[in-house]
């Protein structure tokens, strides 16, 4: 088969693609990629999450590496994918890399290769990548040696990723201002690696957390997918209102994703928590810088940065794009529609524990609830609503739906004139500044995902049923 990397690693179904011999062309890719540029640091940091043979895969990935005389650093158990990235940075690696599928369904697994600035492989990186993963596959040359061996001879060595990772989020956040508000916190870590973060870095004060499916258990029970939407979050929206809790927060399955509910028992989008989140370093924090957001992002985004004079850049959906260019900017936060936030101080990505304390700090500090935090929001910029509907294909399907999008040139659109087409990832028509719908292929799963923005329930769900019918499916 050939491997292919998609918005953030390269994912697969277990047993069938996600093999430990395509884990380990994949592993000798990486490799020699870093042999290619001779990096500084000889050292791989190398971690898993909650996944069926995560560690197994991961200990294939630490074999292949010492293989070739690198010097690998293996996690001592399931972590997040922020957490393992900052230890990347924290430890000056030359890289990492993490066995995870993120959020997708529990058949699926994955391989998330990380530079030594700890963020996702820009798209030169990855293009590079998948050339020596290539090469690997066509020659079968992989060198391995055993785990033991390995040990022994002072290539492989253990880390508990945890404590550095906690260390540095107290120097982002308040904790102990959080600690003693007072809240009641109820989290579901979604069976994943994000497990018990929130309770150890808030425990000892006044204020409560509660969390939901904190074990392992690799079918992820009860939800379609470790993933922080709606149709996977019964449960945690339940228990919100059942306990009188101040907020619910929820992470995927690597804990780089973030989902709230409010006091009410109502889930706040990600489009509105990334507004809540760029208002926070605004307007609370008195932060200043470029904000990047993926153009599957709210245009909410954009009216902020009018109001507080700061530029808002626009990439393809994906980290590997918005991460090199918050490097580059300086970047205050970025934000992608997958719930995947990042700031200015930490790596270059995703982070939903992070982006959770974030959310309890905004609270804390404003003394208001999210419900009229999202009030306030919207008196700032104006009534925003969103949808997305996600539409499964068969792959000989995927040429005639991309031929039919990109012949659609649509005047209209939810009853409004089409003033621009963007075709940098995907198709997206706008209508106006607060008005647009689009579609794009998932860059993980044989998906086409449509979306919508609008100022009414009736414009989104309209702008997606047109969007629905211009694809064709």
């Amino acid at each position: 088969m050939s491997i292919k990397f998609g918005t953030d690693g390269w994912r697969g179904i277990i047993a069938k693609d996600f093999t430990f011999q395509n884990v380990q062309f994949c592993t000798q890719g990486a490799v020699n990629l870093w042999k290619r540029h001779k990096l500084d640091n000889d050292e791989f940091v190398v971690g898993y999450d909650t996944r069926f043979a995560s560690e197994q895969f991961a200990e294939t990935v630490a074999e292949v590496i010492a293989g070739n005389k690198i010097k690998v650093v293996l996690c001592t158990n399931p972590s997040p994918t922020p957490t393992v990235s900052y230890n990347v940075v924290s430890l000056k690696a030359g890289g990492g890399i993490i066995i995870t599928a993120s959020h997708n369904p529990a058949q699926w697994n994955g391989f998330k290769y990380k530079p030594n600035y700890g963020g996702s492989a820009s798209p030169e990186i990855v293009e590079e990548l998948e050339l020596y993963v290539s090469d690997s596959e066509s020659s079968g040359i992989v060198n391995k040696t055993p785990l033991e061996t390995g040990e022994k001879e002072g290539l492989i060595r253990y880390i508990d990723p945890q404590p550095a990772y906690l260390k540095h989020l107290s120097t982002l956040v308040d904790l102990e201002r959080i600690k003693q508000a007072g809240l009641k916190i109820i989290v579901d870590p979604m069976f994943g690696s994000g497990a018990n973060y929130f309770s150890l870095l808030l425990a000892g004060g006044s204020t409560k957390v509660i969390e939901l499916h904190n074990e392992i258990n690799p079918s992820f029970p009860g939800m379609v997918q470790p993933e922080p939407i709606t149709q996977n979050l019964g449960e945690l929206i339940s228990k919100v209102s059942e306990e009188g809790a101040d907020i619910g927060l929820a992470t995927d399955g690597d804990a780089d994703r973030l989902g709230v509910v409010d006091e009410q028992s109502h889930l706040i989008n990600s489009l509105d928590t990334f507004a809540l989140l760029c208002f926070h370093q605004l307007d609370v924090l008195k932060k200043r810088g470029p904000i990047v957001r993926s153009i599957t992002m709210t245009s909410m985004i954009d009216r902020l940065g009018e109001k507080y004079g700061v530029p808002v850049m626009h990439t393809p959906v994906g980290f590997k794009y918005l991460g090199p260019l918050m490097m580059r900017e300086n970047a205050l936060v970025a934000g992608e529609e997958s719930g995947g936030y990042a700031f200015r101080g930490n790596i270059p990505e995703r982070d939903g524990i992070l982006s959770g304390l974030m959310i309890l700090d905004l609270m804390v500090k404003t003394g208001k609830p999210i419900s009229k935090l999202m009030q306030n929001l919207i008196k700032e910029v104006g009534e925003h609503y969103y949808d997305r509907i996600d539409i499964n294909f068969k792959n000989d399907q995927r040429q005639s739906i991309h031929k039919r999008l990109q012949q659609a040139s649509p005047s209209y659109l939810g009853g409004k004139k089409v003033e621009k087409i963007d075709t940098q990832d995907g198709f997206r028509f706008e209508m106006g500044k607060s008005c647009w719908s689009m579609a794009r292929f998932s860059g993980t799963e044989p998906l086409l995902r449509i979306y919508a923005e609008g100022q009414s329930v009736q414009e989104v769900q309209s702008l997606l049923s047109e969007m629905r019918n211009l694809a064709g499916i």
